[in-house]
């Protein structure tokens, strides 16, 4: 068979980590490579009494095709939950996706036109990086310190005439980083002189905090920004309820509802109804706040966990910011170790990880690994991370 592929394949950049998802789920391989939620955390005994205790009418509407905005009732309640937030809901839409990576397509085929200019943060998701260059953008990646987005190169960067900059300020995948409200306000003042270059924030761990202090500083920008309809946010059920279900939802311009989604029925026609419909009752029935409770208290102690063990394992040499939220530690590996060859030897002893190069905006080498720790229980974090290190000191001999 002779394929004649469109051109947009030539554009596509594939995902590391969906590559890696045979090792990721293997039993027998400690794998810090997924960012996954843990799977023994799911509220299996919610769900199913969710679906026993299920009216016949629910059912019917949970089977059916549904609006493609999404289902009305949990709509209505993402709407106040929104306004409580602080959100201005007389101004902004909700639509309900098929996971947040819908949103980056939806936004991709609205904005985008052939070798149009997407800033990001480098490193950048590489779910979402592939999602723009599909459309065939041009990424351009914005380096970071600490507090977020380097301000300076973010203004030689507009300079290219972007559509729009992807951000993720709030524990971000991979870099494990938050933005100081500072850094928060410096970006949106220089965004503000760049009217025309939308804004996509993606808030996909926000509820994931591990340090209370740290609530000031996550509040979504989109919350205060002078011009909030210059922002596009996005949010996910994946990490706080279960990925498998795929629900995400946006909240846009209400001057951008329709095109957005007309985008959208051109992709599924509407989510899932039944995800949508057990979203909801999972939210409205109180079961939401708890269970992220207990996330909250699980996944802080696993990532204390791997911050112990790295500092007792491995070379005084590596460096990281412990994340104050989200699933992800990013650590920067002394050049004189060959990544390659630390992944590999790892690799033989049943340990995995994701290397940096698969979230830079240029896929260059950036002396990096991504870890995750969230899916993985205390005892083998501290077995992975000891393996990790002693790698580590051989090849660094």
């Amino acid at each position: 068979i002779i394929m004649r592929y469109s051109k947009n394949v030539s554009a596509f950049r594939p995902s590391p980590i969906r590559s890696m998802m045979k090792a990721v789920v293997n039993p027998n391989v400690i794998s810090f490579a997924g960012g996954m939620p843990g799977e023994e955390l799911f509220p299996v005994d919610d769900i199913r009494e969710m679906v026993a205790n299920m009216p016949r009418k629910a059912m019917d509407t949970a089977l059916q095709y549904g609006p493609t905005d999404g289902l009305p009732v949990l709509v209505d309640l993402l709407t106040e939950e929104m306004s409580k937030k602080g959100f201005d809901m007389t101004k902004n839409r909700i639509i309900i996706t098929t996971g947040s990576t819908q949103v980056m397509n939806i936004v991709s085929k609205l904005l985008i036109d052939e070798n149009d200019v997407v800033l990001t943060e480098d490193p950048v998701f590489c779910g979402s990086a592939g999602a723009f260059c599909s459309y065939h953008a041009q990424l351009v990646g914005v380096k970071m310190d600490s507090e977020g987005i380097i301000i300076s190169e973010l203004e030689k960067a507009l300079e290219k005439n972007p559509k729009f900059i992807y951000t993720t300020p709030t524990f971000h995948n991979p870099a494990g980083l938050t933005y100081s409200r500072q850094r928060r306000m410096e970006f949106l003042e220089v965004m503000s002189k760049h009217p025309d270059v939308m804004i996509l924030e993606d808030d996909a761990y926000g509820r994931l905090y591990y340090d209370n202090d740290t609530q000031e500083d996550i509040v979504p920008m989109k919350t205060y920004a002078k011009n909030e309809q210059q922002i596009i946010y996005c949010s996910s059920f994946s990490k706080i309820f279960g990925p498998g279900l795929r629900i995400g939802w946006m909240v846009l311009p209400k001057e951008m509802f329709e095109v957005a989604e007309i985008a959208k029925q051109s992709m599924d026609a509407c989510t899932p109804q039944f995800s949508q419909m057990l979203a909801y009752e999972f939210w409205k029935s109180g079961r939401l706040d708890r269970y992220v409770e207990m996330l909250r208290n699980t996944y802080k102690a696993r990532r204390d966990k791997m911050v112990e063990c790295i500092k007792k394992y491995c070379p005084e040499e590596i460096t990281f910011v412990t994340p104050k939220g989200g699933f992800f530690l990013w650590a920067r590996i002394p050049e004189c170790i060959d990544i390659d060859k630390l992944f590999d030897e790892c690799s033989e002893r049943g340990v995995v990880f994701v290397k940096g190069i698969a979230f830079s905006a240029d896929y260059k080498n950036n002396h990096h690994i991504r870890l995750s720790f969230s899916n993985t229980n205390p005892e083998t974090i501290e077995k992975g991370i000891k393996l990790l290190g002693e790698e580590m000191y051989k090849l660094m001999k």
